[in-house]
């Protein structure tokens, strides 16, 4: 009997604590959270891809004579133009060699007016028949040899006079010009290996970059919606402290093949570079264009979470201000949101703040967030 009226007030101390608990639970106010409305636009869907910046522009200053170089006249590092002397190099062999080439020119030329005038005596005595058909003709052989002589002399001439020119060196293109890798008093020799100093254009520049052809080929597949006119092929460069660069570039080729290797395809984008801000061999990334999502829907990715299965969803204010998760579909980010295509619409309010205090079925008191600056 003890026993038993034990257990019977036991279970009535239960029944009472949650009955009020129960009161409580319903006397509770709804939950404030604040909420974002979602809206459908169309989207530009984009990838950050590593490059590397190259000059739009490289000439290599190599020597096209032997010689000593005996001046240089540009400062290293400077903004040299194309045509500007850079070097000098001893011209004095081959100032010789066209005074002996125009002496050889002379030479064929008095030959050859000698030739003529016989020409023209085998000519008249041909006519009055004092000599004969074969004498003539090795008058007229004779002269054929000497005017042949004078051409070769000319070219011996002009390539001397090439020559000479080329001992003075010059800027091939205009650009930045680097360190200079030979001195004044050095020998350099036609066709050598290393470069005396290298010039490369800067602006505009390359930015070359690699791009999954996997990637390619699935923008491809959703056809010119996803990838054809409607892209922009404008694109975005973050510098390697993270910063943004001032002026924005263009997609401007593609190398058709895909590397074996890496499975990858070579894109290549200009930028602007008044500035000279991008270098050669400069680590970036670039927000590359991928295609164009109609109706896709920007939800704040504060808001999004991950179930027990890793699948992306969201805390959505239902019928009565009840809350609702819904599994998401999203296809890229762009900035501080992620872009989505199914499980949210246009007017749905997404729970951004609050969301630790909530469960699925529970009342709240939504409150819409404040617009805030954009961080695209």
């Amino acid at each position: 009997m003890r026993f038993a009226a034990y257990a019977l007030n036991s279970f009535l101390f239960v029944t009472l604590m949650t009955t009020g608990t129960f009161a409580q639970q319903q006397e509770r106010p709804p939950t404030p959270v604040t909420v974002v409305t979602v809206k459908a636009e169309t989207v530009t869907v984009t990838s950050t891809l590593p490059g590397r910046v190259a000059a739009s522009g490289v000439a290599e200053v190599r020597p096209q004579v032997n010689g000593i170089i005996v001046e240089r006249l540009f400062d290293e590092g400077s903004a040299v133009k194309e045509g500007d002397v850079l070097y000098r190099i001893d011209p004095a062999a081959y100032r010789a060699q066209v005074v002996a080439a125009e002496a050889a020119v002379n030479q064929a030329q008095v030959g050859l007016d000698s030739a003529n005038r016989e020409l023209k005596r085998m000519q008249t005595l041909r006519e009055s028949n004092v000599t004969s058909e074969q004498a003539l003709e090795t008058s007229i052989t004779t002269r054929d040899a000497a005017d042949a002589n004078l051409q070769v002399a000319n070219a011996q001439l002009l390539a001397a006079n090439i020559d000479l020119d080329r001992t003075t060196i010059r800027a091939q293109i205009s650009g930045v010009i680097g360190l200079s890798l030979t001195t004044q008093g050095a020998l350099v020799i036609s066709g050598q290996t290393n470069p005396l100093a290298v010039i490369r254009k800067l602006n505009p520049v390359y930015v070359d970059v690699a791009q999954s052809a996997a990637d390619l080929v699935r923008w491809k597949r959703k056809g010119p919606k996803a990838a054809g006119p409607n892209v922009d092929t404008k694109v975005k460069l973050t510098l390697a402290d993270r910063s943004a660069y001032d002026h924005t570039g263009e997609l401007t080729a593609a190398e058709p093949h895909v590397d074996e290797q890496t499975g990858v395809v070579t894109l290549r984008l200009t930028f602007p570079n008044p500035d000279e801000m991008l270098l050669p061999g400069m680590y970036v990334q670039v927000e590359m264009p991928q295609g164009v999502i109609e109706d896709a829907v920007l939800v704040p990715q504060e808001g999004v979470s991950r179930d027990r299965r890793g699948n992306p969803t969201a805390m959505v204010v239902g019928a009565d201000n009840i809350v609702e998760q819904r599994t998401l579909t999203i296809v890229s980010d762009r900035g501080s949101e992620w872009i989505v295509t199914d499980g949210v619409k246009e007017g749905d309010r997404v729970i951004v703040e609050g969301l630790q205090k909530i469960a699925v079925g529970a009342p709240i008191a939504p409150e819409e967030r404040a617009e805030q600056p954009s961080k695209n």
